[in-house]
């Protein structure tokens, strides 16, 4: 199987995303909107947000647990989640509350992906809600400047 990349692993989150009923999918936004953390790919629905880290190698994964909204509650999603080639990480390499998304021609559920009854009810962090609206302000802004300029 050919290398994926970091940006196709955003794209195929962002899919997958889309297929589990979230209207509302951002991935690799830039910081321009005034925010630090940069998710990968981040979906929204009713009352509840997921958080979708990409990585490609292991050192990546490895220095990601160095970032300040990875130690703590201060990050984005409700339900936060590593996607990576099959075997690049294991389960037990977890965060706390922290799930797994493998990538082998399709993305799979490894660990922590909900049933649709438990999205809103058994959401194990409490996402940094400021920082998600400047991130969905600052897209829909991008969003409204192409339009104009399309006009």
């Amino acid at each position: 199987m050919k290398t994926v990349t970091h940006s196709e692993l955003c794209k195929k989150a962002a899919i997958f995303l889309r297929r589990h009923g979230f209207g509302v999918v951002i991935e690799e936004k830039d910081s321009a909107c005034g925010i630090d953390e940069r998710p990968d790919c981040i979906g929204f629905r009713q009352n509840c947000s997921v958080l979708i880290e990409c990585k490609t190698s292991r050192s990546d994964y490895l220095a990601d647990a160095k970032k300040p909204w990875r130690q703590g509650a201060c990050g984005m999603g409700n339900w936060r989640f590593y996607l990576c080639p099959k075997g690049l990480i294991k389960k037990e390499e977890l965060p706390y509350g922290w799930g797994l998304l493998e990538y082998d021609r399709s993305v799979s559920p490894v660990f922590g992906w909900p049933p649709n009854t438990q999205w809103t009810n058994s959401a194990p962090f409490l996402a940094n809600q400021k920082s998600e609206a400047l991130l969905i302000y600052g897209a829909f802004r991008k969003a409204q400047a192409e339009l104009r300029a399309i006009k």
